[in-house]
């Protein structure tokens, strides 16, 4: 099968698949047969985020790992970094999940970084007009231009979150307000102006509890999508291959 590894949202883009594969050596060991791997990738996140400084939830255990991939699904379903907010939020409710929950979500670009190539565009042509996104900041737009050239470096990386970039915390929210959004799909959030969603930002950018209550509720809820239990799938012994 065609790996959804390689579609397009995720090609050069998701790491840490080695860790992934040495926690479930390490649960085979003791507990063959038993803990899916899609449980292992539920708690994990969980983990990241608490070791990242962020808030902990109890995680729903029990589902099973797919027998199939889709990497057509994959390409038309993930969010891309281009995205607007009409089609975010559109993506986000085919999977039963709401505006708070697109927002909420968001929120966890306060870790991480994405590659130039994802975000050139907003530098130096956006939307085809040759001019540079007028939602970025004059000295964000200086600092990122001297991380992604025009052209080449395809590869160099910037924080998704510029003040925090290792901490779980709400700063994203606040760059969001700053103008200092990284990728499009994260500063539409803000300079979309939607009246449904402008209001759900500021809120997590002036209260960090706001935003640490309801991360675990809309994590839960994306770790609930189109779920196999019982007897459907498998437990995977590899990660990285049906049985």
């Amino acid at each position: 099968m065609q790996s959804e590894k390689s579609a397009i949202p995720n090609a050069n883009s998701l790491r840490g698949f080695d860790v992934v594969d040495t926690i479930k050596a390490s649960v085979e060991s003791s507990c063959p047969g038993v803990v899916s791997c899609a449980d292992i990738l539920a708690l994990a996140a969980r983990d990241a985020v608490v070791l990242s400084g962020g808030p902990s939830w109890t995680v729903m255990l029990g589902r099973r790992d797919s027998l199939t991939a889709s990497y057509s699904d994959a390409n038309a379903n993930i969010p891309s970094p281009d995205d607007d907010i009409s089609t975010l939020t559109s993506k986000f409710q085919a999977q039963g999940l709401s505006t708070t929950d697109l927002v909420v979500l968001s929120g966890a670009h306060t870790i991480g970084q994405a590659r130039c190539v994802t975000f050139r565009d907003r530098l130096y042509n956006e939307d085809g007009s040759g001019e540079a996104d007028p939602t970025l900041s004059t000295t964000y737009l200086q600092q990122l231009q001297s991380i992604c050239p025009s052209s080449g470096s395809d590869d160099n990386l910037a924080p998704l979150d510029v003040q925090t970039a290792t901490k779980f915390d709400n700063a994203y929210y606040v760059n969001l307000l700053n103008e200092q959004g990284l990728l499009t799909s994260d500063q539409e959030l803000f300079s979309s102006n939607s009246s449904s969603i402008v209001p759900i930002v500021k809120k997590l950018a002036q209260s960090s509890s706001s935003f640490f209550s309801a991360f675990p509720t809309s994590m839960t809820s994306m770790g609930s999508i189109n779920v196999l239990t019982g007897t459907n799938g498998e437990v995977r012994l590899n990660c990285r291959t049906i049985n």
